[in-house]
C-alpha cells in the first residue's frame, strides 16, 4: 500500500482527477439499485480526454448485476476500442443520500481493471474514496490485485 498516495480532503486532488469524481457522482443518477440501495457511479478518461461514465445495474437474480466500474469499461471498449484509458474513478452513495461513502473496487472489477491494463500495456490511476476515509489514488489496477489472474496464466 505504500505506492498508493492519500488525501483526506477531495478538493486536495489534483484539478483532472476532482473532474473525474464529478462525473462518477453524476453517474450515481442512473444507477438501478433497488435491492441493495448503494448507488455506485464511476467515470474514466481516455488518452484523448473523452470521459466515459458508467452506474451499476442490478437485478433480482444477484449474479447478473454489473458493477458500474466494469460498465464504465465495457462502455469504452465498444464505443472507444482504440483508446487507452488514463484513469478511473469510482464514488458510492446510499440511495436517497447526498453523502459519499467510502467504497473501493470489488474484486471482479479489479480482475476485469487489470486484464484492461494488459490489453493497453498501460497502468491506470485508480482513484477512490477508500474504506479508511481517505481519497486514494493507486497508480494502477494491478496495485490493487497483486496476484491478478491472466492469458499468461491459461498457458500450459
Amino acid at each position: 500500500m505504500q505506492d498508493f498516495t492519500y488525501f483526506d480532503h477531495l478538493e486536495d486532488l489534483d484539478a483532472e482527477s476532482k473532474y473525474l469524481v464529478h462525473k462518477a457522482k453524476e453517474a450515481t443518477i442512473h444507477s438501478y439499485a433497488p435491492y441493495s440501495k448503494f448507488c455506485v457511479g464511476a467515470a474514466l478518461m481516455l488518452e484523448d480526454g473523452t470521459i466515459v461514465t458508467g452506474s451499476n445495474q442490478e437485478n433480482a437474480s444477484y449474479p447478473l448485476c454489473m458493477c458500474a466500474e466494469r460498465v464504465a469499461l465495457y462502455v469504452a471498449a465498444a464505443n472507444h476500442p482504440d483508446k487507452k484509458i488514463v484513469k478511473l474513478a469510482v464514488v458510492a452513495h446510499k440511495k436517497n443520500h447526498k453523502d459519499l461513502t467510502p467504497a473501493a473496487c470489488c474484486g471482479s472489477c479489479r480482475q476485469v481493471m487489470h486484464e484492461f491494463e494488459q490489453r493497453q500495456h498501460k497502468p491506470m490511476e485508480v482513484i477512490m474514496w477508500a474504506p479508511n476515509k481517505k481519497w486514494t489514488k493507486a497508480p494502477s489496477a494491478a496495485s490493487l490485485l497483486p496476484f491478478g489472474f491472466s492469458k499468461d496464466s491459461l498457458d500450459g
